[in-house]
């Protein structure tokens, strides 16, 4: 039986490469549509990266799964905006990292990896100057937040706490956004919180069948102020989704045959866009790390 629809209001978004799920509406604060996005071009030293990693990214693919990423997302209603890469830094893009925007304010996070860091000097720019929007930074100099901890469900924040992101980021999360329930959550075994379970649509969380994600999703019903609809899907990977505009992106059925299926079978209600992420998931990227989403105020600068 397909799981429970809610209607909510539209919402305005803009993405950047490595994005969070859930952008909100100013009136609503519920998950709901999205109509702008900005993405990064990929660099060549991502697959040197990986190289050290006992992987190796086929960057001709990656480049070809990035761009019907960036496509489907033009297709399903959002206004894209693509940075140029930054070679200096081959995570660039994975945006999600180095900001949470919610309610026309971005968080300017403190992420865990040092290697990171200077990725936050150009957001800032990017938010401040293009965008115009206000923007917050972390004074705590202990404080290590990465935007992939950060699973915003429309009503409220929990932070995962991981090897990337500390109680102190956390509570810097809670003072940015001081009108949602923020909780900080134990992540195990994971990279972030969003490794593990991410917002398949207004009110369902989509968790993997792991141990793992299993026992951070109890930790979420155990604290969270809201109830919310769950599916779980057999493969962790495919946890991670985006959800936007009544459409939801997942992992394809070539990758993902099990989870496929059950997203058919359960989310029927809204239209399902699978796409491959292969090359992108073996350095440690996902299809919500590749986009922050930003309500559209104003007219967007081109930014090139």
């Amino acid at each position: 039986m397909p799981l429970a629809r809610r209607v909510t209001q539209a919402c305005w978004g803009f993405c950047v490469p490595g994005g969070e799920l859930g952008a909100e509406d100013k009136n609503s604060h519920s998950l709901g549509t999205r109509n702008n996005l900005q993405t990064q071009t990929l660099t060549p030293q991502l697959q040197q990266k990986c190289r050290g990693h006992d992987c190796l990214v086929y960057m001709l693919r990656a480049r070809k799964q990035h761009e019907t990423y960036v496509a489907t997302l033009r297709e399903i209603g959002l206004d894209v905006i693509e940075l140029p890469p930054d070679e200096v830094h081959p995570h660039c893009m994975f945006v999600e990292d180095v900001a949470v925007v919610c309610n026309g304010i971005a968080l300017l996070t403190r992420p865990g990896h040092p290697s990171r860091e200077k990725e936050v000097e150009y957001m800032r720019s990017i938010l401040k100057n293009e965008l115009e929007l206000p923007v917050i930074e972390i004074s705590d100099a202990k404080a290590t937040l990465d935007g992939g901890d950060v699973l915003f469900t429309g009503k409220e924040f929990f932070v995962g706490l991981s090897s990337r992101t500390n109680q102190a980021g956390a509570c810097a999360l809670a003072s940015a956004f001081p009108e949602f329930p923020c909780t900080p959550i134990k992540v195990d075994n994971a990279l972030h919180l969003k490794s593990l379970l991410t917002m398949a649509g207004p009110e369902v969380i989509c968790v993997g069948n792991t141990p793992e994600a299993k026992d951070t999703l109890k930790r979420i019903e155990r604290e969270a102020t809201f109830r919310y609809q769950t599916l779980t899907v057999p493969d962790l990977a495919a946890a991670n989704v985006v959800f936007a505009n009544g459409f939801l992106l997942h992992g394809s059925e070539d990758e993902y045959p099990g989870s496929s299926k059950i997203f058919e079978e359960k989310l029927s209600h809204w239209t399902l866009k699978p796409m491959a992420f292969t090359e992108l998931l073996k350095s440690g990227g996902n299809l919500s790390s590749c986009s922050i989403l930003i309500r559209k105020s104003r007219h967007l600068k081109n930014i090139m």
